[in-house]
């Protein structure tokens, strides 16, 4: 069975294990007894590769708070090879 996460106002987070189709229900707090909310997190991540890791984490990053540009990047300072392949004159242009 899947563990469920709830948050309780005045006492905080726990955790339940309970059947999927009880985890729409609502949920007492076992200290005070009131109704607390589900919390949803991430999944568990440990096998994630390291690049990916990085990725996720400056997504989750800027979710909030997203790097806003202010103008188009400039041209790279390497000049675009012109081809002088007879070959290439043929193929199609965007």
């Amino acid at each position: 069975m899947p563990t469920y996460s709830y948050s309780c106002a005045p006492c905080g987070t726990f955790a339940l294990v309970r059947p999927m189709a009880a985890s729409t229900d609502p949920a007492p707090c076992p200290q005070c007894g009131e109704v607390a909310i589900r919390v949803f997190g991430s999944p568990a991540l440990a096998a994630v590769e390291p690049g990916l890791r990085r990725a996720l984490d400056a997504s989750a990053r800027s979710a909030d708070t997203p790097h806003v540009v202010s103008s188009v990047p400039g041209r790279s300072a390497r000049a675009t090879p012109i081809t002088r392949d007879p070959r290439h004159a043929r193929l199609p242009r965007p």
